[in-house]
């Protein structure tokens, strides 16, 4: 008999959280940006956006008052997870999904759909929390970097296990945060900025230790896992 002629995938798919998140997110931007461009809702649908800004994203002064009357209203606390969804331009959701897309494939294929959404929106949460806690910051929280930084923090763990495992330099797998941070740290040197690069550091620390807990079948199998990657 002749031999198969089935080709193989090229690529691994995506993992369907991956794929998800990243729809979501462009799917909420593409909204806006109909909205903003009179198509969506005529008139009356420019200012989405920003009633969005209003209505879901993440203010400290939020989490002051909550901490203050020891409440916890559902209109507060629901934006601890829509921020991560709203953005501020095309090119920020744009950017924002790029990164889902390729952190969140990494960290998917190795520890599983649920580690991505609960790594992200976790990150999120975190990085809400130390911005709300540590600055007195009237600007709104918004996007979905705080949750890619948890990614990162995600694929960080990873990379630390290959080189613990191979006997390698474990430092080396912090070489991607570390640049992250030094262009954040640079560009807000030369053109100032917001300091939402806190909740950003937050979520990179948030994921990375919550990977610790979300290892499918134990050190083992991810280390078999990392192998055939």
């Amino acid at each position: 008999m002749p031999p198969s002629t089935t080709p193989s995938k090229p690529v691994n798919p995506l993992p369907v959280a991956v794929l998800a998140l990243a729809v979501v997110i462009f799917g909420i931007e593409v909204l806006f940006t109909l909205a903003e461009s009179g198509v969506l809702g005529g008139p009356g649908g420019i200012g989405l956006r920003t009633r969005a800004v209003e209505n879901y994203a993440f203010f400290g002064q939020a989490l002051d008052w909550m901490l203050v009357n020891r409440q916890a209203p559902p209109d507060l606390m629901i934006r601890f997870v829509t921020y991560p969804l709203l953005h501020l331009s095309f090119t920020h959701a744009l950017f924002v999904c790029v990164f889902v897309l390729a952190m969140g494939k990494m960290v998917g294929e190795a520890l599983g759909n649920f580690a991505v959404l609960a790594i992200f929106f976790a990150a999120g949460i975190g990085g809400a929390l130390v911005y709300g806690l540590a600055l007195d910051d009237t600007l709104p929280l918004v996007g979905g970097y705080p949750g890619v930084y948890g990614l990162i923090g995600g694929y960080t763990f990873l990379m630390w296990v290959q080189a613990r495992f191979l006997k390698q330099s474990q430092l080396t797998a912090f070489r991607l945060i570390g640049l992250l941070l030094g262009i954040q740290l640079l560009f807000g040197l030369l053109f100032g900025g917001q300091k939402d690069w806190v909740a950003d550091v937050a979520g990179f620390i948030t994921g990375f230790g919550l990977s610790f807990l979300l290892v499918p079948g134990g050190w083992a199998r991810l280390r078999e896992v990392l192998r055939r990657r």
